[in-house]
């Protein structure tokens, strides 16, 4: 779906179509939810706090997001997806991948479903949605952004090594600020340069990744679509350009806490257990994790539990982090979750 709690809120309220819309709150500890195509183009972003965003963009209105509507227009969305195949495994409440090769009403080719879906959701919701067609689910992620907002790419299987060759290594999934970093490091700022590198080679620099980075640079993707998992955690960490203070460690882990309670709301998770991870320069690890009596119960919540971890850990006054994290897990039973991609700032360092 494109720009989805923007793109609903304007639907419901068509004074502010083609305005810039935010969905968040406004206050200095909050961070953006969502923002629509005309907020973005002052570069605003999911997971900014709110207070930059405001700077980027003075003419946005702030809209508090309403996650219930929010699942109910995605559960009618769902609804349409399962028309034309029971294999659809949901990312978040606005994206999934779809098995399509047995499609239920008959349409014969990948391409023609997935216009066929798009105008439904179209007529169905008065919403916009991109689709991405390519033999396997890397393929298909990439292309689902590719002509964003409204938009259809197909990767058909004989143009995928002509894709992906002049493709920036960024794209590729798992490869985030750090691990980029070193691949440029290397010489190696496209896809089509990682060929220049054997399996073995890749192995030896980045471990098990870099099987799973060979495979990928080569289009290789054998992970079906699983339209029926549950994750045991909910995190986001992310591997500093440089390294901070544990001050800095808190601002970022208030923020974080607050886009992680949006990202467990909207899917109705509540979690018991709250842990804090942090990365030093030196590479010393360590995470500190509490259970507290009462589940958290708001942004501040979880905030406030992420802020007390952090003062218990072991590392002297004067350390610097290279890496920090805040997760949930433990959750409360009963709560059926709809795996996802988390979209705030992960970046996974291999």
């Amino acid at each position: 779906m494109d720009a989805f709690y923007a793109s609903v809120e304007q639907r419901d309220q068509p004074d502010l179509r083609g305005k810039p819309v935010i969905v968040g709150w406004p206050g200095e500890r909050s961070v953006v939810c969502a923002a629509s195509y005309e907020a973005r183009k002052f570069g605003v972003h999911s997971a900014m706090p709110s207070s930059r965003a405001r700077r980027l963009c003075p003419e946005a209105v702030f809209i508090p997001p309403t996650f219930e509507k929010y699942r109910e227009v995605s559960h009618q969305v769902r609804g349409i997806l399962e028309r034309h195949t029971p294999l659809v495994e949901p990312l978040s409440l606005d994206e999934a991948y779809l098995d399509v090769t047995r499609e239920l009403t008959g349409i014969p080719t990948a391409t023609e479903t997935a216009e066929a879906i798009r105008g439904e959701i179209r007529a169905e919701t008065q919403l916009t949605a991109s689709a991405g067609v390519a033999p396997n689910k890397f393929l298909a992620k990439i292309a689902s952004d590719w002509k964003k907002p409204d938009g259809l790419f197909v990767i058909r299987p004989h143009q995928v090594e002509a894709f992906l060759i002049g493709l920036p290594v960024r794209k590729i999934p798992g490869v985030g600020k750090a691990t980029e970093k070193i691949l440029l490091d290397m010489g190696i700022p496209t896809v089509g340069d990682l060929h220049r590198y054997s399996e073995g080679e890749l192995v030896t620099r980045f471990g098990k990744w870099g099987t799973r980075l060979w495979q990928l640079a080569r289009g290789i993707d054998e992970n079906p679509v699983q339209p029926s998992r549950k994750r045991k955690s909910w995190s986001s960490e992310n591997t500093f350009q440089r390294d901070i203070t544990l001050d800095e460690v808190a601002d970022y882990i208030r923020g974080e806490a607050h886009s992680l309670w949006a990202a467990l709301s909207e899917r109705s998770l509540v979690g018991r257990t709250v842990t804090v991870k942090l990365r030093t320069r030196e590479f010393s690890t360590a995470t500190r994790r509490l259970t507290p009596d009462q589940p958290p119960s708001s942004g501040d919540d979880l905030s406030r539990i992420a802020l007390d971890l952090l003062t218990r850990f072991d590392f002297a006054p004067e350390s610097l982090y290279r890496l920090a994290g805040v997760g949930v897990s433990n959750f409360v039973d009963g709560e059926e979750e709809e795996p996802t991609l988390w979209k705030g700032t992960m970046n996974d360092e291999r």
